[in-house]
């Protein structure tokens, strides 16, 4: 038995997808509240939805981790229920925390499935998690995030794999000449400034932590395969007003930029996503491949972990691993790279909400 104390249980936090074409703009209505966006660019917007049927894949992926992750804990002698909330979908936030209350939870740990530092993808779900527990007042549970886990090696070791396999399936001729392009959702400029900065931390973690992943999985498949690569962080999944800059190069600029240069090969790795979810399915293969294509580039794609076991593992050892924190107890704490663990606890002005201050659980003081 791995004791889970002091959680009674663990909560899934996921950002929700359409399941049906109906659902489409209200979903991206969600997504975009208070943005002041017309439903005829939503409409637009939601084309790359209505060209997989209306269903973004997310929500079949967390149910699928939580089916390997429930396994998992049976395994391990974990004790824990497990529940799930969505930020823009069904199940709703709110709903998953007034069953938790109803259930008597009276602790709960929080894996988000963003692996990064940002206000997108980690601070603005605490602010949704204060939302949904904030009617219940005294009932309601109280909440821990999971340590962000981007260099975890069940997240990073999954891509190592994924990368030398996409290689492998490469026509011999080129494989040795293609270039790795690593890719995550692009975030505004001004948001990657503030991601990790608070007092005594300068900021622009998010691009800081993907660069440590993309340098620790380029090296770990050149030792792989015998061969050194050039490799680039880039970006996708641009939205909003032009005039705002966000992180750049889009995927697309740089398979142009690479096919200019006399490229043979790219092989996209996904590192910013968990799962093969929308912005994977459409952004990497279908508008990068077709560029890819147009340019006569060789083109593959690495998986992202999903249900691979050891990202399951990781979850598992991740829960023990702050069980332990939170009794005092000495715990080892397994990361990739340079960087080092994140903290349990985000200090309360890390990653700022750019549109003014908003209470957030999970965080000092809260």
């Amino acid at each position: 038995m791995r004791p889970p104390e002091p959680y009674d249980a663990f909560l899934l936090v996921s950002f929700g997808g359409p399941e049906a074409a109906d659902d489409v703009v209200p979903f991206l209505e969600n997504v975009t509240r208070g943005k002041n966006i017309p439903r005829d660019r939503l409409v637009e917007v939601g084309k790359h939805y209505y060209d997989f049927g209306g269903r973004s894949p997310i929500n079949d992926q967390c149910r699928e981790l939580i089916d390997a992750v429930r396994a998992d804990f049976e395994r391990e002698g974990v004790d824990l229920p497990i529940y799930w909330g969505n930020r823009n979908w069904d199940p709703y936030l709110g709903d998953t925390l007034e069953q938790l209350a109803a259930d008597g939870v009276r602790r709960a740990l929080c894996l988000v499935t963003s692996a990064y530092a940002s206000y997108s993808g980690c601070r603005q779900y605490r602010e949704n998690l204060y939302d949904a527990a904030e009617p219940l007042g005294a009932d309601a549970p109280r909440l821990d995030r999971i340590r962000h886990y981007f260099n975890h090696p069940g997240f990073v070791e999954p891509f190592v794999d994924a990368t030398v396999a996409a290689l492998e399936s490469l026509d011999p001729d080129v494989r040795d000449d293609a270039q790795l392009v690593f890719v995550t959702h692009s975030i505004p400029e001004t948001m990657n400034a503030a991601s990790g900065q608070c007092v005594g931390a300068p900021g622009h973690t998010y691009v800081e932590q993907h660069r440590d992943v993309a340098s620790t999985v380029g090296d770990a498949v050149a030792a792989r395969t015998g061969v050194s690569r050039d490799h680039e962080l880039v970006f996708c999944s641009r939205s909003g007003p032009p005039q705002v800059p966000w992180l750049e190069p889009d995927v697309n600029d740089h398979l142009e930029a690479l096919a200019k240069d006399g490229a043979a090969a790219a092989v996209v790795v996904p590192i910013g996503f968990v799962s093969d979810h929308m912005e994977v399915i459409y952004d990497l293969d279908t508008e990068a491949a077709q560029t890819a294509d147009s340019l006569g580039l060789a083109y593959r794609r690495a998986a992202t972990p999903g249900v691979d076991p050891r990202f399951v593992s990781m979850v598992t050892e991740l829960v023990v691993e702050r069980a332990a924190v939170e009794r005092q107890e000495g715990v080892e704490r397994r990361t990739t790279g340079v960087l080092g663990p994140c903290r349990d606890v985000c200090p309360a002005d890390c990653c700022a909400n750019p549109r003014g201050e908003r209470p957030a659980l999970c965080e000092e003081g809260a």
